[in-house]
């Protein structure tokens, strides 16, 4: 997941919520505005809409080895 910067400055954070026995709930997303304590230190590895976009769509074609390796390893895992 990755921190994204919107036009307007605010910053999209993930976040993971966990229950107290550790286990996962859920992913989300927090917005942190200009001024916030956190802001300065999320800001330096955000990126834009775009530049997620792009990564989610090169991410997309560029897999197919990758999922390919990965299905040969879980098929190998089943039997």
């Amino acid at each position: 997941m990755y921190v994204v910067r919107l036009a307007d400055g605010t910053l999209r954070v993930p976040q993971t919520l966990a229950g107290d026995d550790g286990r996962l709930i859920g992913n989300a997303y927090v917005e942190v505005s200009p001024g916030d304590p956190d802001y300065d230190r999320w800001l330096a590895e955000s990126v834009t809409e775009e530049e997620w976009a792009e990564r989610r769509r090169r991410w997309l074609v560029e897999n197919d080895d990758l999922e390919r390796e990965f299905l040969a390893f879980k098929a190998e895992q089943e039997t």
